[in-house]
């Protein structure tokens, strides 16, 4: 009797899986990071041993470099800061908070120029300034609170994924609404004489502009860290912060609070949009956006829900930006290397979330989520 035709056998499920489990193993993903950190390092090195040998900037060139990068790294930080409150309540990115930032500097726009025709602004520049600023930073304000109302307080119990399509739309809803009645050109703010010129301070030269800009963004972070450490608002916030639940069990109003997160992050996003006006000396519609993402850059950078982190990641980007083009481009012969700004920061973000998706001072992912 012929024997029957033997087949192979087809491969079992546990030996598939064990050739699945070896392959997953391999430490693929480490060796590309490793490769990828080397890479980066090598340039980073290279081009700016290649520009510190060409001299082609002197130490004074540097140190203005810096001075320039923590200015606008003071702006950044203000607007951080108004991210992580609401990411660190919520849990939510509010992608339109470059656009509360943008509403608060464009509409002060018009109170400045109304002092600057009629003279008031340089006969009294304290009294105007002021003035400038709480018009900035009610209507931020204002513009947080009913975007938190109207777009986000009905999707409260969503999913993550639709709050965050939510803000990107409220972003250009907000964004061309402001560009319907403001217009879309560039509006340049009339000068401020008093602010004109450069002071002495350790033997070295700067703009009294990046002074002030400094010393106002300083006062309002111990403003901030001091509200939320003292006061009785500032307490529920971080409980509500930590579980939002037992906090409303504990007899604190949650939505009271969520709205007051809202609100402190809109006044520092108008008080930021004055100080960016300080420094740029314009305003146009689309000016909240590359601001908005530099600062949430700042904000992952330094641990998104920390406002210490916000505030030392915006430094950092600031004087990275500022800095490293003409540090790491200048050498290896790259035209305009200021040009590439944005290239730093948005290098910096992509960074960040590769090797450090928690940020220098953020919460672990498991605490997080």
């Amino acid at each position: 009797m012929p024997s029957p035709n033997i087949r192979p056998e087809p491969m079992t499920a546990p030996a598939t899986s064990s050739r699945r489990l070896r392959f997953e193993r391999l430490p693929l993903r480490r060796i590309i990071l490793i490769s990828l950190s080397i890479a980066i390092v090598y340039g980073v090195v290279a081009g700016s041993a290649a520009t510190l040998r060409m001299g082609t900037f002197t130490a004074a060139d540097w140190r203005s470099l810096v001075i320039n990068g923590i200015a606008r790294g003071s702006v950044y930080a203000l607007i951080a800061i108004g991210y992580t409150l609401v990411y660190g309540i919520l849990f939510m990115i509010n992608f339109a908070h470059g656009e509360v930032f943008m509403s608060g500097a464009y509409t002060a726009f018009f109170v400045a120029v109304a002092f600057g025709r009629s003279g008031y602004l340089n006969a009294h520049p304290l009294v105007s300034i002021g003035a400038i600023l709480i018009v900035s930073m009610v209507t931020s304000t204002l513009v947080a609170v009913i975007l938190e109302r109207v777009a986000y307080r009905p999707l409260r119990g969503a999913p993550r994924l639709v709050p965050l399509i939510t803000a990107i739309g409220a972003s250009f809803f907000l964004q061309y609404t402001f560009r319907g009645l403001y217009g879309a050109q560039a509006r340049a703010y009339p000068t401020i004489n008093v602010l004109q010129g450069t002071w002495t301070i350790f033997g070295v030269e700067i703009l009294r502009t990046q002074v002030i800009v400094v010393v106002s963004a300083v006062l309002l972070w111990i403003a901030l860290f001091t509200f939320v450490a003292k006061t009785r608002t500032g307490r529920s916030m971080r409980a509500v912060g930590e579980d939002r639940e037992i906090a409303a069990l504990m007899g604190i109003n949650v939505d009271r609070t969520i709205v007051a997160t809202f609100a402190i992050g809109g006044a520092l996003a108008g008080a930021a949009g004055i100080l960016y006006v300080f420094l740029f000396n314009q305003v146009i519609f689309t000016m909240g956006f590359f601001p908005g993402i530099k600062a949430f850059t700042a904000a992952v950078l330094g641990g998104i829900g920390s406002v210490t982190g916000a505030a030392m990641g915006g430094l950092l980007l600031g004087v990275l930006e500022a800095v490293g083009p003409n540090l790491f481009l200048t050498g290896a012969g790259v035209p305009s290397p200021n040009q590439l700004q944005p290239v730093v920061a948005f290098g910096i973000l992509v960074l960040v979330l590769i090797f450090l998706p928690g940020g220098f001072l953020g919460a672990p992912e498991e605490k997080r989520a």
